[in-house]
């Protein structure tokens, strides 16, 4: 509270002054301007044509155009770009605790041109345009290792706005090649996920310089259930890592699976509930059945009729898996398949007015109703042709 009525103070008198709100009354949504004596807030600024200026006119600058602070050449022949995530904010501090706010984006990653990859024979798919990379802005040392995304920027600053220019760098792009890779994950009580994300995150610098580490969380925390995601590659086993990531996921707390050859770096531990479904898994080494034992966690599968198959170091799974629909709504959990669906039933029984449909669907499912961030990718879905097969999605590149 010393520190709202600290902030509360600095606002005495300017445009966005606030000085008329009470701590007290934060837990509701507040208007403001709201100077101290006002009965009301400030509805709208300017409407008396004066900027908070000494003479009330408004100040314009126009510098000159100048060149980035970094500029592609041979040697880093790659403008990386940063931006926003449709669910985060800034570094996360506030939306990087809940675990649904990851389903849409859910971990760092880099996107690409096709041609950029087809040009290093990496995999293929849609991104950006050639010449350029992007990567959110979010990702910071709270998410990965490094000292996050803005280690990559320039520190070049804007002369007026002393702004930095984090939004462009020239850089080149290399396979890293980290044959030892570990993939962690685990659902946990949410009161207990903060301390068990803070055990992870201090794991960032138990593997050498040139490695990769990441932690973030996914899940919905109204079940009372967090996850909690971890990878790391590097060069050499790490075999110190992964007792504390076992203490950290709370492996151990339940029926376990293990498989272990310290000799070549393999380890495997699953953990299973009672009821047969997967509760937390370390997979290290070769990590690549992850991509199967993952959504068996995430998606609360039942696994138990895997048997020993879930030790295996196969990418593809030992029965097939139906994949997830992407999440569309992080408010109300409503994935792509359940708004197609319904939009479906909506043409089906004769209503072909976009604005009606879009509005039966919105009174069944609310996705869009909320925060709004989800209602473009709504609407997109509202376009489809949805009477006929959907045509498959093209998915960006991410590395």
């Amino acid at each position: 509270q010393s520190i709202w009525n600290e902030h509360r103070e600095s606002t005495r008198g300017r445009d966005l002054d606030i000085t008329g709100l009470h701590y007290e009354t934060l837990n509701q949504p507040q208007q403001w301007p709201h100077p101290e004596g006002a009965v009301q807030p400030t509805p709208r600024l300017y409407t008396d044509h004066r900027f908070a200026t000494a003479d009330g006119r408004a100040r314009f600058a126009a510098p000159a155009w100048r060149a980035t602070a970094d500029v592609r050449d041979a040697r880093y022949p790659v403008s990386l770009t940063t931006g926003r995530l449709r669910d985060q904010w800034h570094g996360m501090s506030r939306t990087g605790t809940l675990g649904r706010l990851f389903a849409h984006s859910p971990e760092p990653a880099l996107m690409l041109h096709p041609q950029e990859l087809t040009r290093r024979q990496w995999a293929s798919g849609d991104g950006v345009a050639p010449a350029q990379a992007f990567i959110a802005m979010h990702w910071g040392p709270e998410s990965i290792g490094g000292g996050g995304v803005n280690t990559l920027t320039s520190a070049a600053t804007c002369a007026q706005s002393k702004q930095p220019e984090l939004k462009h760098a020239a850089v080149r792009l290399e396979k890293a090649e980290l044959p030892w890779q570990v993939v962690a994950a685990a659902w946990m009580p949410s009161s207990q996920a903060p301390a068990a994300q803070q055990q992870l995150r201090a794991l960032f610098d138990a593997l050498p310089a040139g490695s990769y580490v990441s932690c973030v969380p996914f899940g919905r925390e109204p079940e009372g259930l967090t996850g909690l995601l971890f990878r790391a590659a590097a060069a050499q086993p790490a075999p110190a890592l992964l007792n504390a990531l076992e203490q950290a996921l709370q492996v151990a707390d339940g029926p376990v699976l293990r498989y272990a050859d310290p000799r070549s770096g393999q380890h495997r531990a699953l953990r299973l509930h009672i009821d047969g479904h997967l509760q937390a898994f370390v997979l290290a080494g070769d990590a690549r059945a992850a991509d199967w034992v993952l959504p068996l966690l995430q998606q609360a599968l039942p696994a138990a009729a895997f048997g020993r198959a879930l030790l295996s170091a196969s990418r593809t799974p030992p029965q097939p898996l139906a994949p997830a629909s992407p999440q569309v709504c992080a408010c109300h959990d409503v994935s792509e398949a359940q708004i197609v669906q319904a939009a479906r039933a909506c043409a089906l029984a004769g209503v072909t007015n976009a604005a009606q449909r879009l509005q039966q669907v919105q009174a069944q499912l609310r996705c869009g109703t909320e925060c709004g961030s989800c209602l473009p990718a709504v609407k997109a879905l509202m376009a489809r042709p949805l009477l006929s097969p959907l045509a498959t999605e093209p998915t960006e590149a991410v590395l």
